[in-house]
């Protein structure tokens, strides 16, 4: 296998890039629209819409969820879970449903387990 050769167009000399060919249209620091996009113009779209959103979601917004669950309870159930969080951390109390004998066995349970690591501490603790 030999090694191509460059074209003589794509050496270091002779790159043409669009900017070389056009020139710099501006010198740095200088803007092609001095006075700029004037303020608010984007935003106006999107507030108008947001106003339109929630005048036809006040309007029809309950009977249009109903009519989805109806007829296309699929894609109800995947915005809901689209708006859930990724991640569902649900917390529960495990001692919540536990009888007060079931507690009582429990502190035992751990003083007892827990009595030979004290011991070894407060020994530590007295030399």
């Amino acid at each position: 296998m030999s090694a191509q050769k460059p074209k003589p167009e794509q050496g270091a000399h002779a790159v043409n890039t669009a900017q070389e060919q056009r020139g710099t249209p501006f010198k740095p620091g200088q803007s092609g629209n001095p006075k700029g996009r004037p303020k608010g113009a984007r935003s106006k779209l999107g507030e108008a819409f947001l106003d339109d959103l929630l005048q036809a979601w006040e309007r029809d917004g309950a009977a249009a969820i109903q009519r989805v669950i109806e007829t296309k309870p699929a894609a109800f159930l995947k915005v809901v879970a689209d708006i859930l969080p990724k991640e569902l951390k649900v917390e529960r109390d495990p001692l919540e449903d536990l009888t007060d004998e079931q507690l009582l066995a429990k502190v035992e349970l751990l003083d007892r387990q827990a009595a030979p690591v004290l011991a070894r501490c407060r020994a530590g603790r007295a030399n």
